[in-house]
């Protein structure tokens, strides 16, 4: 008699593992808002101005590439880079998903740049630093197609290397921070790292903060998902307050000595974990760091890949038309 596999973690729909190790993403909430979490496949024409292209190295790194079509006066333009890393908390989501993919065409197509999008590995199966690790092996990819050590005609033919930006989304942001202080160890020339742009970056303590007690939970982020992925995503034996999720920390290297490049560090009001953020963000200034801040009055977590808030709230459209131009003017700038 086969003995029924049993449920030993559960978080909010997004995930289920099993007391075999076997992993279930299949989203299980409200079917509504499923679309926003399925895979859009890539098209090499261009539709409203991007073409798309899935791209896998010998390095078995995968990436989406987000090219903008270029306008009549661009013909001899190269496009900022923009390496892409989703969020998730480290354990759910893809690069190709719909939430990123209605969000990253439009930043390729607003603010001119190529956006090379990461597909990470995922904990529990691959815990960190498994992710960290694919984020910089994908930034040393471009590095290698800047040295014409290899190629990728869609970069090699239309992007600026001069001008790589890292930007992350969630715990994506922690990816940036993290690929930003390894490559500032290293000489990747001719790429030069222009910024990094931790967006609403998943930043926390062991303590609850004052904004994770008092703010609203959304369905990007609740304290169950915060608790529950991180457990499942830290490596074994570790907590919050481990470098990864808490930069600003005791156990985390000394601020003040990475070589980091311009940061723009992207907040919304309403975040969950808002005060863990901007702990980060006075570490950064205590320590000289060129950091600057954008912040989104009233949103919450993530609110700009809610494609349903972004098209039925006013107010959420315009703040995501305003995040897009924030940091479309920190690229234009570097």
């Amino acid at each position: 008699m086969v003995q029924a596999k049993k449920i030993v973690e559960e978080v909010s729909g997004w995930l289920r593992v099993y007391d075999d190790g076997s992993v279930d993403r299949t989203w299980t909430g409200p079917p509504e808002v499923k679309f926003m979490a399925e895979p859009v496949p890539p098209h090499h024409e261009f539709v409203d101005g991007v073409a798309t292209h899935d791209v896998k190295n010998s390095g078995k790194l995968r990436a989406r590439i987000y090219l903008p079509e270029k306008n009549p006066d661009e013909e001899n333009v190269k496009f900022p880079i923009l390496l892409h890393f989703h969020g998730g908390g480290f354990c759910i989501s893809q690069a190709d998903w719909y939430m990123y993919y209605n969000m990253y065409t439009r930043m390729a197509r607003s603010a001119r740049v190529i956006c090379v999008s990461v597909y990470l590995h995922l904990a529990p199966d691959h815990r960190l630093p498994t992710a960290i690790d694919d984020g910089y092996s994908a930034l040393l990819w471009l590095s290698s197609l800047a040295k014409g050590e290899s190629h990728e005609p869609w970069l090699n033919e239309n992007a600026d290397f001069n001008r790589v930006f890292l930007i992350g989304d969630s715990s994506g942001g922690n990816i940036v921070h993290e690929v930003a202080a390894r490559a500032g160890k290293i000489d990747l020339s001719p790429l030069r790292l222009a910024g990094a742009i931790p967006i609403h970056p998943g930043y926390v303590r062991s303590e609850r903060s004052k904004s994770e007690l008092e703010h609203p939970q959304s369905p990007f982020l609740t304290l169950d998902m915060v608790d529950k992925f991180l457990s499942l995503a830290l490596p074994l034996g570790c907590d919050k307050d481990h470098p990864i999720t808490c930069p600003m920390g005791q156990a985390a290297p000394s601020l003040e000595e990475l070589n980091l490049p311009p940061l723009l560090l992207c907040i919304a009001e309403k975040d969950l974990i808002l005060d863990t953020e901007m702990e980060y963000y006075e570490a950064l200034k205590k320590a000289n760091k060129d950091v600057k801040l954008l912040t989104s009055p009233g949103m919450g977590h993530s609110f700009y890949l809610n494609k349903i808030d972004v098209d039925t709230d006013p107010n959420t459209a315009a703040q995501t038309t305003g995040l897009i131009a924030g940091i479309t003017e920190f690229v234009n700038n570097h």
